[in-house]
């Protein structure tokens, strides 16, 4: 499931990890949004609340990636507890494996139903021809509020912050002797060695897969940098990929636990569901991924109280180190349900109250909230300095592929990672770079 979204993410974001940015920012006006009156009506149904069992019912078809949740009950347990208000209410559940693609038929033929999980690389000034406005005070301290929004309107509610890091086991710290959770960068290698030396994997990199280690490029670069739109300076520079910027950071560091057998033996073959294995029973002792990967752990058999999460050190200066917080999928009320009051009062209860962000290993939507993950919280007390993502220059994408460089891809870096001289590799990049940017007269 995350696999595809971060594919899916690829298509349109210009800085990477979340599904989140719009890539239509500047498109001319869109056509006719829904009605006022329905708008109206939604939010007064929303601003009504009160502890009363409501006489509001009928169907809601619910369309989304959770196939896990759908198939070990969690969806039906959310709707338990939203039916003790609303106990006319029914769902139906639609999890899709290939979201990215089948998402895009269902909302050309109708067939969404009615709440979704938007299509992350639906162009802003689309929503309106799909999506219902959503109340505003379903926004009120939320975050990313306004990501998903058109002339004035929202149509999306992010589901789940994410953020990125050093998910470890600790279990297998303790059998390699590993007493402190690394805070420099140097701490990190001495850990890895160790790990080494206890023939445990020290990280698993998931090299061969491709799309994991696009944290060590685009989906890391920005936050490393402490600039959310990183990478709207390279739409005017020539060479982004330098040894003295963020690109240089990261990769070597991802070069370096190569170099000195710090990952997995096979860097070719596409290990992913394997590593879960790997990391759940301490063979293998990290990864560098987002905190929705944690229970996914523990489902692959990891006890909770073994897993651990800290940020990346990428250097030596300890302290507040850069992490990312950025949005999961956004959630949506279909333009075409017949139910749009209650499919309102299902996305508000989604969010804010079925649990699914503990659930997801998420952080909370709301500013106001606090998660109830143990991993989160030992992540926080190292006080990282947070760096939200933002929109950026769609161009950056536009002169990556015409100069055929797959971004959030993983192929490049692949390449990068296992080769001999880092600044060739650079210096190539650089070159299709400059070639496609004045193709397009950039």
């Amino acid at each position: 499931m995350k696999k595809n979204l971060l594919l899916a993410s690829a298509l349109v974001m210009s800085m990477g990890l979340f599904a989140a940015c719009g890539k239509n920012n500047n498109e001319a006006s869109p056509s006719a949004s829904s009605s006022a009156p329905a708008s109206q009506a939604a939010s007064e149904t929303v601003d009504s609340e009160s502890g009363s069992v409501s006489d509001l019912g009928g169907k809601i078809t619910f369309v989304s990636t959770r196939t896990d949740m759908k198939n070990n009950g969690a969806l039906d347990k959310y709707a338990a507890k939203f039916k003790e208000k609303y106990p006319k209410a029914e769902f139906e559940w639609v999890a899709i494996t290939d979201y990215a693609q089948e998402i895009k038929v269902r909302l050309t033929t109708g067939e969404a139903g009615d709440v979704s999980f938007l299509d992350a690389s639906l162009p802003l000034s689309e929503l309106p021809n799909y999506y219902e406005p959503l109340p505003d005070s379903l926004f009120d301290d939320a975050y990313f509020a306004d990501f998903k929004a058109w002339e004035g309107k929202r149509y999306g509610l992010a589901t789940g912050v994410n953020t990125q890091g050093i998910v470890y086991n600790k279990a297998a710290f303790k059998t390699a002797g590993i007493d402190k959770v690394p805070t420099t960068l140097d701490e990190l290698y001495a850990a890895a060695e160790k790990l080494k030396a206890a023939n445990i994997v020290p990280l698993y990199m998931n090299v061969g897969a491709m799309w994991p280690i696009t944290n060590w490029g685009e989906n890391g670069v920005w936050y490393v940098a402490g600039q959310g739109n990183f990478f709207d300076q390279f739409v005017n520079d020539e060479a982004p990929y330098k040894m003295d910027n963020a690109w240089g950071t990261l990769l070597s560091i991802g070069r370096e636990f190569v170099e000195r057998g710090y990952t997995e033996k096979d860097l070719a073959t596409n290990n992913w569901e394997l590593s879960k294995g790997e990391v759940a029973t301490g063979k293998a002792g990290m990864y560098f991924l987002g905190n929705w990967v944690i229970p996914q752990l523990i489902e692959a058999g990891a006890k909770p109280e073994d897993i651990g999460f800290f940020p990346l050190p990428y250097d030596n200066k300890g302290g507040s180190y850069n992490v990312p917080r950025g949005p999961d999928y956004f959630i949506g009320v279909s333009k075409d349900s017949k139910n749009k009051e209650l499919a309102f009062k299902w996305v508000e209860f989604f969010v804010k109250e079925s649990g699914y962000t503990d659930a997801g290993g998420y952080l909370p939507v709301y500013k106001s909230q606090s998660s109830n993950n143990a991993q989160l919280s030992e992540f926080d007390s190292f006080k990282p300095t947070y760096i939200e993502s933002v929109a950026s220059d769609p161009k950056f994408n536009e002169i990556g592929n015409k100069a055929e460089i797959d971004l959030y891809g993983g192929k490049y870096i692949q390449k990068i990672l296992i080769s001999k001289d880092i600044q060739a590799e650079f210096d190539a990049l650089n070159a299709k770079w400059k070639k496609a940017k004045e193709a397009l007269g950039y």
